[in-house]
């Protein structure tokens, strides 16, 4: 058919146009290059220059897609590179918008409700479904909750609202909720419309949290508590230097226009204290360790807590009250202001802490040198804080007794006459002595460990460190076990270089309770005096305190002769605690009573003001003051004092009978023998 010189050319020809039709892409491509085919294929068979020109216009095509065409000749095939193509990349439009990481939508923290937070106080509730009235399609039910032995109830359309009405009824009877209002428990009677608004009233005198007639430990910060109760919570802080220049703190929390102050070491102790003094006041809810703590734990003291507990506010306002009066004070001699132990003690009249007068201030943490005794009375054996608060208090006994020797101020005494009694005077009714201390009394109940896990039953109650008799030592700090001591002192013993021992704050405290803060002087002319609450600054343990102001006698003592019995102070830690002061104690105390126009500076070792004077506040000074009232006070039968001042106190036979029986309580307890001072120093008389 064809010469044979055609065939080369055909076979060329055909074999690259049809590689180019199988690469092509497109199919606009792939048909144009069909035609372009059929068309010169006649041509293409009869002369091989055209095949040149075939291949030369095929190049002229569009570009292979895989890449273009290589310019040399090497290693090709057609114009196109042997090499395998690459593989396909997807690469993005340029107009495409990349895709978005899914995340989380922030979530709005959303208020809890009132079932929550009312499970939270309390442990334990059961609801239950009282009544369900109504039509079938619209229901009304009623749920009932009770706490503390109170029956609340709540309506709803479904019981998840009823119980939620009646947890919001619960919860109105002992917290004030962000509005301000402190709404009173519903009392549920036959027709009980709960749409009125009759049950509001203001009262923040309820008890807060309860659970079987003790009080609860919140299990939530003061602060944050306080953000979830109310609203409008605005703390201030103010940085204040202390009068032994340690650097405290103080915050201020205003609540609904009342505020609140609260100080310590750091801005966040300041800031409890201050949330703790709020809550204390406006909710009555205390974080005092003399309530019970929310774990199952008794307390050692059983029952006795809900009886032995001061009031939180009340604590609150004796502490600063002994604390502004002792920056008054102290103005004009800030060098004096050094000191480690503060007491005092306030005065209330039935309990209205808004008129609390403070009696006394006191400093000091040291006992007189055995070499400065006196013969005289002259001296203070014993300069700590709390025992001369106690003597600046007989100070001010004698001074109200003096009102009543002249009729014109007989009515400003806190005393009347006492027609129905064998003493011829007694204290008004309702009168109270606070005493306030920043720490724990030295002796037995400062004789723990305050970081110590033990607020549980005291696993060794028998132990023999327990409830103990203890002495101070002489010229310094700190205390021994009496057992441990030499037993009588003698004067000529003590002045030879024996060291003059002096009972504990903690023993001298339980003596009180016994015999009262009045004297065996004042015993002759006063019923007895007791303390109705002591109060701590730190180092407050329920336990040992209230085991060593009362309880290790309290199984013992018997036979007190009437009035006379064992007082039981309420116990109470201020919301501001003392930090621990490492400084050492200095050798000088002040004191300072209602009515003096300044302040006395005691050199606690010498027993003498830091003039070498007599302090006001002596046994002679007060031996004096007796003698005076036995002459001029009205409805004293025996007016007469020929004794000295030792015989003069045995002479009170009925506080002499309290005391002996103190001592004989301490010996069944095996608690040790109370060690007195040498009895030369008592053999003086009045002077003329």
């Amino acid at each position: 058919m064809y010469p044979a010189y055609y065939k080369p050319a055909r076979a060329a020809c055909y074999k690259s146009c049809n590689h180019a039709v199988r690469m092509a892409r497109s199919t606009s491509l792939f048909h144009q290059r069909h035609q372009f085919y059929y068309s010169s294929a006649s041509s293409c068979f009869a002369s091989k220059r055209y095949s040149r020109v075939l291949f030369k216009r095929r190049t002229m095509l569009p570009r292979y897609p895989y890449g273009p065409v290589a310019n040399s000749t090497e290693n090709t095939m057609n114009g196109y590179n042997r090499k395998a193509p690459q593989k396909r990349r997807y690469e993005m439009p340029k107009y495409a918008v990349p895709p978005k990481k899914k995340t989380c939508k922030e979530r709005i923290p959303q208020p809890k409700n009132t079932v929550a937070m009312l499970n939270e106080l309390r442990n334990g509730l059961i609801y239950k479904l009282e009544s369900q009235t109504g039509p079938v399609h619209a229901p009304l039910f009623t749920i009932s909750v009770e706490v503390d032995g109170q029956k609340y109830m709540g309506q709803g359309r479904s019981k998840k609202v009823a119980r939620i009405e009646a947890a919001a009824t619960a919860l109105r009877s002992f917290i004030q909720f962000k509005d301000g209002a402190v709404l009173s428990p519903l009392k549920p009677s036959g027709n009980l419309d709960f749409t009125s608004d009759e049950h509001l009233e203001n009262d923040v005198s309820k008890s807060a949290i309860t659970v079987d007639g003790q009080k609860k430990v919140p299990d939530k910060g003061p602060v944050m508590l306080l953000y979830e109760l109310f609203n409008d919570v605005n703390f201030e802080c103010i940085n204040i230097d202390s009068a032994q220049n340690n650097c405290r703190f103080k915050m201020t929390v205003t609540i609904n226009e009342k505020k609140f102050d609260g100080t310590g070491p750091s801005k966040k102790l300041a800031k409890n204290a201050a949330a703790k003094a709020a809550l204390a006041s406006l909710c009555n809810i205390s974080y005092s360790p003399m309530v019970v703590p929310q774990k199952n734990v008794p307390l050692p003291i059983d029952d006795k807590s809900s009886s032995m507990e001061l009031p939180q506010i009340h604590a609150d306002a004796i502490g600063r009250l002994v604390l502004e009066k002792f920056m008054e004070v102290i103005k004009g001699q800030e060098a004096y202001s050094r000191r480690k132990v503060l007491a005092g003690i306030v005065m209330t009249e039935n309990m209205n802490f808004f008129e609390a007068k403070v009696i006394s201030v006191s400093t000091g943490t040291k006992c007189v040198s055995g070499e400065h005794m006196s013969v005289n009375g002259a001296v203070l054996n014993d300069s700590h804080a709390e025992i001369v608060s106690r003597r600046c208090l007989l100070k001010f006994l004698y001074a109200q007794l003096d009102l009543q020797c002249n009729q014109a101020t007989a009515y400003q005494s806190i005393f009347v006459r006492n027609t129905d009694g064998q003493y011829p005077y007694k204290l008004k009714s309702g009168v109270h002595f606070h005493l306030y201390i920043n720490t724990a009394p030295c002796g037995d109940a400062r004789i723990f460990s305050p970081h110590e896990n033990d607020t549980g039953v005291d696993k060794h109650p028998n132990r023999k460190a327990r409830g103990q008799l203890r002495t101070k030592i002489e010229s310094g700090e700190g205390t021994i076990p009496v057992k441990s001591s030499d037993g009588i002192q003698t004067w000529d013993g003590v002045l030879q270089g024996q060291r003059l021992l002096t009972m504990s704050c903690s023993d001298k405290i339980a003596r009180w309770n016994i015999v009262g803060i009045q004297g065996s002087l004042l015993s002759s002319i006063i019923e007895p005096v007791y303390l109705h609450s002591i109060v701590l600054g730190s180092l407050l343990h329920p336990e040992h305190m209230y085991r060593a102001v009362c309880g290790r006698i309290e199984k013992s003592i018997q036979g007190l002769p009437p009035p006379y019995h064992l007082n039981k102070p309420r116990l109470a830690l201020v919301t501001s605690a003392e930090p621990r002061n490492q400084a050492k104690a200095p050798n000088f105390g002040i004191n300072w009573t209602i009515g003096d126009v300044e302040l006395e500076v005691v050199n606690s070792l010498t027993g003498r003001t830091i003039g070498g004077q007599v302090s006001r506040i002596t046994k002679q000074a007060f031996f004096d003051k007796y003698g005076f009232l036995m002459k001029n006070l009205p409805g004293i039968l025996n007016r007469s004092v020929t004794t000295d001042y030792g015989q003069t106190k045995a002479n009170v036979k009925d506080y002499q009978t309290a005391k002996l029986e103190l001592f004989s309580a301490f010996k069944r307890e095996d608690l040790g023998s109370w060690l007195k001072k040498p009895i030369e120093q008592d053999e003086f008389v009045l002077t003329e």
